[in-house]
């Protein structure tokens, strides 16, 4: 793989309009490297949520399940990635589903950059210093929605106004989408519960 789409992640963190026109018209963009970016995002929530000062810390290790923290990270994006498309198609988005994707991985790129180190950061400060701990996750959030912002503007070629419906409507496509995931599943249990009933009736009759 060329040295120039590994570094180019980077580029986009701190020039994202050209970066990510780039990414689009330059084919700059790579879906290996998208998933890894999501993959060290995931790990530097694991890292965080396990490993950051006890002043911060108010979860209990002893529950602690690393499968949770992945779905927190992967149901989001990809309910991201499908509810965007879906509609962009509808509003003459330019974008396809695979930019929608690098796109939203490499926004996701200063939650990976930032957490690690802020966490080093939370085992060596005071409750009195704990305001620069919250300020840098704070600007990993910003940085992250900013970057979101002009990527979905310039892959779908849309102006700013029709950015931020967009991901409005996006956001509630994503509530929209885990709301009939959630019925789905549920008629499944319910369907499996049904089942499971009359099959032990028959097996108690025989």
């Amino acid at each position: 793989m060329r040295k120039e789409l590994l570094l180019f992640p980077f580029h986009v963190m701190v020039r994202p309009f050209s970066g990510f026109w780039d990414l689009k018209y330059d084919a700059m963009g790579n879906l290996r490297i998208a998933g890894t970016i999501v993959f060290f995002v995931f790990m530097s929530v694991v890292i965080q949520q396990q490993y950051e000062g006890y002043i911060f810390n108010h979860l209990n290790v002893d529950e602690f399940n690393s499968l949770v923290q992945l779905r927190n990270v992967l149901l989001p994006y990809f309910l991201w990635c499908i509810a965007n498309w879906s509609l962009t198609t509808l509003m003459d988005g330019e974008g396809n589903f695979s930019e929608i994707c690098m796109v939203t991985a490499y926004a996701m790129l200063p939650i990976a950059v930032i957490l690690i180190p802020n966490t080093v950061l939370s085992n060596v400060i005071t409750q009195e210093e704990s305001v620069f701990y919250y300020f840098f996750n704070g600007v990993a959030a910003v940085w992250f929605f900013f970057l979101l912002f002009v990527g979905t503007m310039t892959v779908h070629q849309y102006t700013v106004t029709k950015t931020m419906v967009t991901i409005f409507l996006t956001l509630v496509g994503m509530g929209f989408l885990l709301f009939l995931g959630l019925l789905f599943f549920s008629l499944i249990q319910q369907m499996y519960s049904f089942v499971f009933t009359i099959y032990q009736e028959i097996q108690f009759r025989n």
